[in-house]
């Protein structure tokens, strides 16, 4: 047999998913066990399950730094470094800015991990559903395209993940927050049971709610229910938060039908101009630079929104001179991210005596309810907002600058309860909002770099006035002293619900996917991490991301089995 047809031979799998995260672990998931034979490629380091958490159970005395980031670490790391998610807790499993630099026309942050399962490691892991307010809000406010989906097509898929993934919550019966198949909710403290209350008597619109999240209340089978520590973002030996390494990569493996091949960086997909359809991808070796191909009959992208759009734009061909399915001159456009970092915090009187469990890892949630029903603002789409209570710790000294024994004493005991609530709001899909390929510079494995070029507008900015004076109002209603607002800025990519670059739609002409997520001219290639993603919401998009890769997955296979692609 011919050398090169063998290596092809060996090279070749049912299915390619490029990205190991919580979209790409879950389209593993799904087509292993429909007995499709996967490779699953993902650019960073192999990380596995409890053995490769190695700061799980470290105590901050136990950290040089004390958590804390150096000047070596921000050198090397200058995006990274402009936030809060990049510590010496977790260093380990982010991307070197160094070796992939990028250029901002206007800033942008992008947080790269550097490892197996992705930002599923890392994420909040806040988990709600986008409601028919959402799927419609386009159409109905003449802003960019329609999506090609309703509520109804994507619920059973909401249904059939939330179960797998485990999410904890409390039904509300909301329309523009539809309720899902959830584990018992966390329960609120003493302050923020006082904080509902006094919003919902005062405000007849508004609900307070526990968060849905993805930390399990009641154990899943190999998982164990939440300890309550609040060091997810170090990972978790005890499986109590949803994420690939501790629940779809093990249902994956268990199949035997997947291959995992990690330091491998996904640089095109291979179009064939007669066959017409994509036969596979183009694979820069890590560590020794080195390209090899890797063919199947079906793709899916989800190497996160940049990443998977970075991959369309460089899959150049002369089908498709500006990027793979670029038709529509779409992709790379549309680029969303939520608004955040504004709000309102108070201090709570009269419960000095009450304390709280542990350190939840979640908080409440009040849903969206401007322009939701009767109420019209000078602004479209609306906001919802995260937060929680708690007591100030012995940091609440250091401002005093005071010392003694009574000082000493004093910071033995819990300081005064305060709360806060910081609002996360939709921004509109602008089609200038975009990120394209920078073809003069290039990275450190010889392929083209990006430019970003977008920022929040006049919508936005005339929300964030609402976001913090309503913030205000509220604690100020529930009771809460010298509440004060806030307002710290923020800037696309910063709150990592980066979306949209290559949206789905009802006309090739002006989408890049159709409504089961497959690129319109190229219908064995699929996408379905936020790249595809048509508007933002308001809400948390990964329970999304899962349950349209979900729906997917079982659309290609069906597909498959007819011959269609």
């Amino acid at each position: 047999m011919n050398l090169n047809i063998k290596a092809k031979q060996q090279n070749t799998y049912d299915a390619i998913v490029v990205g190991s995260g919580v979209s790409g672990g879950w389209a593993a998931k799904e087509l292993t066990e429909k007995g499709l034979k996967v490779l699953m490629l993902d650019r960073g380091k192999n990380l596995e399950h409890v053995k490769d958490y190695p700061e799980a159970n470290k105590h901050p005395w136990e950290y040089k730094h004390r958590g804390r980031r150096t000047i070596a670490m921000e050198k090397s790391h200058p995006f990274l470094s402009r936030d809060y998610p990049y510590s010496e807790y977790n260093a380990h499993y982010w991307f070197d800015d160094m070796k992939s630099p990028y250029d901002e026309k206007k800033r942008f942050d992008w947080y790269r991990p550097d490892i197996v399962g992705g930002k599923s490691i890392m994420w909040g892991r806040q988990s709600y559903r986008l409601s028919d307010m959402d799927f419609e809000a386009n159409i109905k406010d003449g802003i960019a395209v329609d999506w090609p989906i309703r509520y109804k097509d994507i619920a059973p898929w909401y249904d059939y993940v939330e179960t797998f993934a485990g999410i904890s919550g409390q039904k509300e019966g909301l329309p523009q927050l539809p309720d899902g198949k959830f584990q018992p909710a966390m329960p609120m403290n003493c302050v923020e049971k006082e904080v509902k209350k006094g919003i919902e008597s005062n405000f007849k619109n508004r609900k307070v709610t526990m968060g849905r999240v993805a930390n399990l209340t009641k154990a899943l089978p190999g998982r164990s229910q939440c300890q309550y520590r609040n060091m997810c973002s170090r990972g978790c030996q005890f499986g109590a938060y949803f994420s690939t390494q501790s629940s779809t990569l093990p249902a994956a493996m268990a199949t035997g039908n997947l291959t995992l091949k990690p330091r491998s960086i996904v640089s095109s997909v291979i179009y064939d101009e007669q066959k017409k359809k994509a036969t596979g991808v183009q694979v820069i070796d890590y560590d020794t630079k080195e390209m090899t191909e890797y063919y199947a009959k079906i793709i899916f992208l989800n190497g996160s929104t940049i990443s998977t759009t970075f991959i369309m734009l460089n899959s150049m061909s002369n089908r498709f001179p500006n990027g793979l399915g670029n038709d529509s001159g779409e992709l790379g456009h549309n680029l969303m991210d939520h608004h955040f970092r504004t709000g309102a915090q108070g201090t709570a009187v009269g419960m000095d005596d009450q304390y709280y469990y542990g350190r939840r890892p979640n908080g409440i949630y009040i849903p969206r309810y401007r322009n939701v029903g009767s109420d019209k603002r000078d602004y479209i789409r609306g906001f919802g907002y995260q937060g929680g209570a708690s007591r100030t710790g012995w940091q609440r000294g250091i401002a005093e600058m005071n010392f003694g024994a009574d000082f000493k004493d004093e910071l033995t005991k819990p300081g005064p309860w305060v709360m806060g609530i910081g609002a996360f709001g939709e921004c509109l899909p602008y089609h200038e909002n975009s990120v394209l390929l920078n073809k003069d510079k290039k990275d450190e494995w010889g392929q083209p770099t990006l430019t970003f070029n977008a920022e929040f507008k006049e919508n936005e900015m005339k929300m964030r006035k609402d976001m913090a004076n309503d913030a205000a109002e509220m604690l100020e209603a529930a009771g809460l002293k010298d509440v004060e607002t806030y307002d710290r800025g923020s800037y696309p990519g910063m709150a990592i619900h980066e979306m949209g670059t290559a949206r789905m739609g009802r006309d090739p002409k002006t989408s890049v996917l159709n409504a089961f997520n497959q690129v319109h001219s190229v219908p064995n290639v699929f996408v379905t991490d936020g790249a595809c993603m048509t508007s933002a919401s308001c809400v948390n998009p990964s329970l999304t991301y899962m349950a349209l890769t979900a729906r997917a997955c079982d659309h290609a296979v069906k597909e498959m089995k007819k011959m269609n692609i």
